[in-house]
């Protein structure tokens, strides 16, 4: 039942970018992801106020984690909000999702770095297998090179850069939390949650977005917020009770799960080179993942999702 929840939460997760752009497309990014989680935030505090001790729990973390990951966590969040946001059409939110879904690879490339993990000379290909899935997706319609890609790039800047950093941070949040944390701590992710949703409201009336709430867009904010805070806890129970083998291989397959969700609640249509990259991307994610040594070490199930890491 437990690995179930698990699975659970690798689909609850992959709809967060349809629902995200849907509801920016309403009241905008910031707001929409102020909105869920802050409701999300909400539940999280009511589970803090119903555990032992939290106070207690949160002291013995170490000072690097709790301050360092901690603005990790809520620049991923701002980042990944602002991408899609930026975003000019459906279309490309779907190549925005795939850039950020780099993260899996980056963490294990970083592992070596920053856990000293030892790798196999599939590290490399792996690696250049997902970064080409990207490449792929980012040269849709247009011949392969660099000035395709770079003119792409150009099209909308701050987006896929957007989108690359939050790529980056996870994978840096990811392995700090494995370096500054014992896998007994329970770390403080429910504690995040809310204040990345203060932060997003902050930003929100600082660069004075604008946006029309009506019953569809809080429904979605519901729905974004409920999805957030149900796959958290379906995972924390999967990654304490179910089996993590079976969840880390699934895990690896959340870019091509969100492409579908959202193609289908947005209604795009993509062209087959996005589902050849993402095919690449999920497929050189797992040969990164394979080819490093002592896995238990660099959990997958615990690496694979944002919000869970620290778990």
């Amino acid at each position: 039942m437990n690995t179930w929840g698990g699975l659970g939460a690798i689909f609850l997760w992959s709809a967060t970018f349809a629902f995200a752009r849907s509801l920016s497309e309403q009241v905008g990014p910031l707001s929409g992801g102020a909105s869920a989680y802050l409701i999300a935030g909400a539940f999280c505090l009511l589970r803090i106020a119903c555990s032992p001790s939290p106070m207690t729990r949160w002291r013995q973390l170490p000072p690097g984690y709790l301050f360092g990951c901690g603005f990790l966590f809520v620049f991923y969040t701002a980042a990944v909000y602002l991408a899609v946001g930026l975003s000019r059409t459906r279309e490309q939110l779907l190549e925005i999702a795939l850039v950020n879904y780099l993260w899996p690879a980056l963490t294990v490339l970083g592992s070596t770095l920053l856990l000293q993990k030892r790798a196999s000379v599939w590290l490399a290909p792996g690696t250049a297998l997902a970064l080409s899935g990207v490449f792929l997706v980012m040269t849709q319609g247009a011949q392969l090179s660099k000035i395709t890609l770079l003119e792409h790039v150009q099209s909308n800047p701050a987006a896929y850069a957007m989108a690359f950093l939050a790529a980056i941070s996870w994978a840096l949040y990811s392995n700090l939390t494995r370096r500054w944390t014992q896998a007994k701590n329970d770390g403080a992710v429910e504690l995040f949650i809310p204040i990345t949703g203060l932060v997003l409201l902050g930003l929100r009336y600082l660069l004075h977005e604008s946006g029309h709430w009506n019953l569809r867009a809080a429904g979605e904010a519901t729905t974004l917020a409920a999805i957030t805070a149900l796959a958290y806890f379906l995972w924390d129970a999967s990654m304490r009770k179910g089996n993590l083998l079976l969840v880390a291989v699934f895990s690896y397959f959340t870019p091509l799960v969100s492409t579908l969700v959202s193609c289908a609640y947005l209604g795009v249509s993509p062209g087959p080179r996005l589902w050849l990259g993402c095919l690449l991307l999920v497929s050189g994610s797992l040969l990164t993942w394979k080819s490093v040594s002592e896995a238990p070490a660099l959990n997958p199930p615990k690496v694979l999702r944002p919000e869970v890491l620290a778990d």
